[in-house]
């Protein structure tokens, strides 16, 4: 029966191939009605026999559509013409805002080199920005710092694809150079980072984390490499990812938590996240779907920001979901990540994403002068109030911000259609994907499971076009009911994963931004989740370093000894 069925699902659905599931047929079965009966039960349709054999003829034409356009070749960079706008209609018709102001920072103090110096480790930017900016240490010496860490730790943890030594001391050269010269670009310059590696490197091979695409060679570099170049910061590594950007195993094995590495690091982010987690570089890129950020900060302890859609170019970024990814950074704190995001996000026309901001909405600038008690900021009230393993630890960040003088105001986020739109990105997934499943190389992948990606991307070869559709209308009712329930917040805080807000969020778009807050039982730190309205980055870090500051969980750091 699956034989048969699945030329008639080609013909109903957004398109299939065959590929490694069954032989391609020489000629295609014809369109019967006793084969469109079949098929229209698994997608639970029931339409008459008659009214099937009237549709036989257009079904079998757009197979002959279907055969045709797969003729055509459409790589991983080739984005749909249907763009995804988070924005919803109050924001869109919400005045201009006014021109920024300058970036508004904290004080800082001195800073001086440690004692110790391999308390450089686990420095912020800002704290190594300035030791740069008044040349108590130098780029070319951070880079070596950074890079014997990299090779001394993550053979264990592993977490790096590609060491990029010769670019990283042709960078922190020509850093030092201009520093000396009185050239200062900012708070990146001189700075070593390392990339998630589906960001692609000119001269470096861009894997994805996976066996089909481990020798893979790109000719160009990530809009987000380019930018942190032009800010002067120096990339010493590309990191591993979870195979095509799900959790944390890839072609060379399992990526871990420094806090642990008997437990993986989850991911997809994996190696960014184990990699500043356990101080082998100041800060990483990551990417996030649904959860890619969040989850493995949290395994590995760092603070990461997965901005609003389209903040961020993903120019030179593996696809995965066109409507769906985001990029952000990993790093040690909120200040941090400010720091970075104000280098990589803007507008970018080779991302049409990142074209749709509306006018209200305003250029990123850090706002660490915000006083905390004038903000308004939700709280998810009933999923604080189950039970689940960290919920200690996250009642007392409530009572934490309670001492700030944040406003918690009860919020509900449930009884939103979230989950049931979750198989848009599979479908998505599968189209940025379609050769590979085709062709049969998914079987060289390391995943094979029921739940890994080969599996899913066959699975979604089985959505009917019409029901994707309509999934995103319902996606937008949800950005609109959403934007009802957050009407006068300036941000809300919720458990990591124990309420809908990762999922919902995910798929409208919103900025979250999750921090340390203690430990897990299982060894592992624990996280709270800031989330912000769409654009409002600038509240949402400025809330998130209140209360990094009136708190030390960030300051936390393994022990490293393995």
């Amino acid at each position: 029966m699956l034989k048969k069925l699945l030329p008639a699902l080609l013909l109903g659905a957004a398109g299939f191939g065959a590929g490694a599931l069954v032989a391609r047929p020489t000629a295609a079965e014809p369109v019967t009605v006793p084969l469109l009966r079949a098929a229209q039960e698994l997608l639970g349709l029931h339409f008459t026999d008659a009214q099937l054999d009237s549709a036989k003829g257009a079904i079998g034409r757009n197979r002959s559509s279907y055969e045709e356009l797969r003729k055509i070749n459409l790589p991983n960079t080739v984005a749909p013409t249907l763009v995804f706008d988070p924005v919803p209609l109050r924001l869109r018709l919400a005045p201009a805002a006014g021109k920024p102001g300058p970036d508004r920072m904290a004080p800082i103090g001195k800073i001086k080199m440690p004692t110790n110096r391999d308390d450089l480790a686990f420095y912020t930017v800002r704290q190594l920005g300035e030791l740069l900016r008044t040349k108590q240490v130098s780029s070319v010496e951070l880079t070596d710092f950074f890079l014997a860490r990299l090779r001394k730790y993550s053979p264990k943890l592993e977490c790096v694809t590609t060491l990029t030594e010769e670019l990283a001391h042709q960078q922190a050269r020509a850093a030092d150079a201009e520093i000396k010269a009185g050239h200062y670009r900012g708070p990146l310059h001189g700075i070593p980072f390392g990339v998630k590696d589906l960001f692609s490197t000119k001269t470096y091979k861009t894997t994805w984390g996976s066996v089909p695409y481990k020798e893979q060679m790109l000719d160009e570099d990530a809009a987000v490499v380019t930018r942190l170049r032009d800010a002067g910061a120096v990339l010493v590594a590309k990191f591993t990812l979870g195979e095509l950007a799900m959790g944390d195993v890839w072609y060379g094995g399992q990526t871990r938590s420094p806090w642990d590495i008997k437990q993986g690091s989850s991911g997809s982010s994996a190696g960014s996240a184990s990699a500043v987690g356990a101080g082998l570089v100041p800060f990483a890129l990551g990417t996030e779907t649904l959860g890619s950020i969040v989850s493995p900060s949290t395994a590995c302890g760092a603070t990461g920001l997965r901005p609003t859609f389209g903040q961020v170019s993903r120019a030179g970024a593996m696809a995965l979901s066109w409507s769906m990814d985001k990029v952000g950074p990993l790093t040690r704190s909120a200040e941090d990540c400010a720091l970075v995001f104000r280098a990589i996000q803007g507008e970018d026309p080779r991302d049409v994403a990142t074209l749709l901001r509306p006018r209200a909405a305003a250029d990123f600038r850090c706002a660490f002068d915000t006083d905390v008690k004038k903000l308004r900021v939700g709280y998810l009230k009933a999923d604080f109030e189950s039970k689940y393993p960290s919920q200690g630890t996250d009642k007392a960040t409530l009572d934490a911000l309670r001492k700030l003088g944040v406003e918690l105001v009860p919020l509900d986020l449930h009884n939103l259609p979230a989950g049931e739109l979750t198989f848009l990105l599979s479908a998505e997934g599968a189209a940025a994907f379609d050769d590979l499943t085709r062709s049969g190389r998914d079987a060289l992948m390391v995943n094979q499971g029921r739940n890994a990606w080969p599996t899913t991307f066959r699975a979604a070869r089985f959505v009917p076009a019409v029901e994707y559709l309509q999934a995103q209308r319902a996606r937008r009712v949800l950005i609109e009911d959403v934007d009802k329930r957050l009407l006068g917040l300036d941000a809300y805080v919720g458990p990591s994963f124990n309420s809908p807000s990762l999922v919902i969020t995910n798929l409208t778009g919103h900025p979250a931004v999750v921090v340390p807050n203690g430990m897990r039982p299982n060894g592992l730190p624990a996280t709270i989740t800031f989330t912000g309205q769409l654009y409002g980055e600038a509240k949402l870090l400025a809330l998130a370093k209140a209360y990094q500051d009136a708190t030390d969980f960030d300051e936390k750091h393994p022990p490293l000894n393995f």
